[in-house]
């Protein structure tokens, strides 16, 4: 762990203890997130909300109490013990690692290391009393967000690691296999997946973990250009960013339903993809820029990213390796969303769906609704595009499913298919059919996490975006993406049957996100506007 060198005339140094080792590190009057990635190069420490103390990815512990290290002054720990979750012990790390890994509990892995410190924080702090229940791990998990896997999972390792066995043996021995296990989260997210106990630890091929320690750091300016500095926190300093606003602008669906005699009508908001690592990408001068999608597909959300070209001009203009990121509001102002849409249908499938232009929208409704007339529209806005997951089609899907009010699936155009219903206790339950399994631990984690997002599209996500197209809502926890504890009980049967093992797998997830959605909606009574601000009754 050898700190950064910055120029002498830095005054003064803080000491403190991180992961065991006495370091002495410039101060600068940064955050404790800033000092552990910039100076000491701690990757198992995560920057999801750059930083606005939202989303847990940096959590560490400090003196053994779990702290969020991006809004925690560097001087506020000097001569104290801090913990990242490669601190914990080779054990410890070993007993998390391998349950997440059991259960589906880690996808891209960028979330987990945050998660795997709080909730051995929690642990800890019981001491020889009671181990705390999954209950009030889920209580505790409030403070971190995990966009992947819907938190059953994770509350399921929770499970396996205060279980009376031995946690680690237990289970290796239900972990997949990492061949079928790697082919199937590639399928699921579509892009290159790793899979396995590194990546729970959060060793997955992030750029920014493995941009080289005298790499520039780039962000955009909010004028179209980027600042360049040499770590992140004096760029964010430079670019003179304000983090962690919330707004009191209302949300609301961008779209009027078209006047008509309808049988269904259904108009559906902003929606941020929510992904939790922001884009990053480095380039060396010359050379070609790191993917930002290296270990997760973020739902399609950074296919249009700015990050590698960005890194590659740079790179090239200074003649240095060049780390360009987004901050969380970048994410929030230039990523695309999902196209909001305003549809009245008749029962015989025809009707009117209205949504924002997006090249594509159109033919990915009609290749359900054949029979609706689609009206793009032109609105003010963040950027939209078909690349979210299942955009417009899923949608058409619902509405189709719907209309016919039986219980047939909702099939994908990968050739997935899915049924869901919400029973009256406020559980998911959902089942798949994707071909051959191939690995049914991670078939069941994506499914699970699509039943998570559906959940949240269809009742409590949305961005404030006003008249003149501003997005207001900059805060992660704006997103209204729901947490450990206020997520229902999700059960997942996948089908195994010869005839479907015998088809060639593909991607289940999405098909289940349609259905999903599709039953809470339904379970709800329909109501006309999405997110319908009522959720479902907790476990």
């Amino acid at each position: 762990m050898e700190p950064r060198r910055h120029p002498p005339t830095e005054p003064g140094e803080l000491v403190l203890t991180v992961d065991g080792t006495e370091v002495r590190v410039p101060d600068r009057g940064t955050s404790l997130l800033d000092v552990l990635r910039d100076d000491l190069h701690a990757h198992g420490v995560k920057d999801g909300c750059s930083p606005q103390g939202q989303c847990g990815c940096c959590t560490v512990l400090v003196d053994g109490a779990p702290r969020v290290a991006c809004v925690t002054p560097a001087r506020r720990v000097a001569g104290r013990s801090v913990d990242t979750v490669n601190g914990l012990g080779p054990e410890v790390r070993d007993r998390w690692s391998s349950a997440l890994v059991a259960t589906g509990g880690s996808q891209c892995g960028f979330c987990t290391p945050g998660v795997i410190v709080r909730l051995e924080g929690l642990r800890r702090r019981a001491g020889e009393g009671p181990v705390p229940s999954v209950d009030e791990a889920a209580e505790s998990l409030r403070a971190n967000l995990c966009r992947c896997t819907g938190w059953r999972t994770i509350l399921e390792a929770y499970e396996l690691v205060i279980g009376p066995d031995p946690v680690a043996g237990r289970a290796r021995s239900l972990a997949p296999a990492e061949g079928d296990a790697t082919r199937r989260a590639r399928l699921e997210g579509r892009t290159g997946q790793a899979w396995g106990t590194e990546v729970a630890l959060g060793h997955g091929s992030f750029a920014a973990d493995h941009a080289p320690p005298d790499a520039l750091v780039a962000l955009p300016d909010g004028r179209g250009g980027w600042v360049v500095g040499e770590t992140a926190g004096e760029v964010r300093a430079l670019a003179a960013r304000v983090q962690g606003r919330r707004t009191t602008v209302e949300s609301v669906p961008p779209l009027d339903v078209p006047d008509g005699d309808w049988d269904l009508v259904l108009r559906t908001s902003w929606v941020e993809p929510a992904y939790l690592e922001p884009d990053a990408s480095w380039c060396a001068p010359g050379g070609e820029p790191w993917s930002p999608v290296a270990n997760g597909g973020a739902f399609g959300g950074k296919r249009s990213t700015v990050v590698c070209r960005a890194a590659r001009e740079l790179a090239d203009r200074h003649g240095r390796p060049v780390l360009a990121m987004l901050t969380r509001e970048d994410v929030v102002r230039l990523g695309p969303k999902r196209p909001p849409i305003a549809a009245g249908l008749r029962r015989d499938g025809s009707g009117v769906v209205r949504v924002v232009r997006a090249a594509g929208i159109a033919d990915r409704i009609r290749s359900v609704l054949p029979d609706v007339e689609v009206d793009e529209v032109d609105v003010p806005g963040p950027p939209v595009s078909v690349d979210l997951r299942a955009a417009g089609w899923a949608e058409a899907a619902i509405l189709r499913r719907e209309l016919a009010g039986g219980d047939e699936p909702i099939g994908s155009p990968d050739g997935g298919r899915a049924w869901a219903e919400v029973d009256g206790g406020g559980s998911i339950r959902v089942r798949v059919a994707a071909g051959d399994p191939l690995d049914v631990v991670v078939l069941r984690s994506y499914v699970i996490g699509a039943a998570h997002m559906a959940l949240g599209w269809v009742t409590s996500e949305s961005l404030a975006v006003d008249a003149s197209g501003e997005v207001h809502d900059l805060t992660i926890r704006s997103f209204g993406v729901v947490r450990a504890a206020d997520t229902p009980v999700i059960e997942v049967e996948i089908d195994r049957s010869p005839e479907e093992v015998a088809r060639p797998g593909v991607n289940g997830s999405d098909a289940a996100f349609a259905a999903v959605a599709a039953a809470v909606w339904r379970h709800q009574g329909r109501p006309p506007d999405w997110p319908t601000r009522v959720p479902l009754r907790p476990r």
